[in-house]
């Protein structure tokens, strides 16, 4: 059982150093310009709010 969970660790430590690699190149760098213009274009990473528009009081 300890050579399962030893590996395990190991396995999440390496998958971990991946997504932090992975995220400084796509952020960082941009590798991939094409994925900055989506991520402007879905609105997802700009911090702006817009008011939301109340139809469900119906005064």
């Amino acid at each position: 059982m300890k050579v399962i969970e030893r590996v395990l660790i190991k396995m999440v430590i390496i998958q971990f150093v991946f997504l932090i690699l992975t995220q400084i190149l796509l952020h960082q760098y941009g590798i991939f310009p094409e994925l900055t213009q989506l991520t402007k274009y879905e609105g997802v990473s700009e911090n702006s709010f817009t008011e939301i528009i109340q139809t469900l009081s119906g005064k």
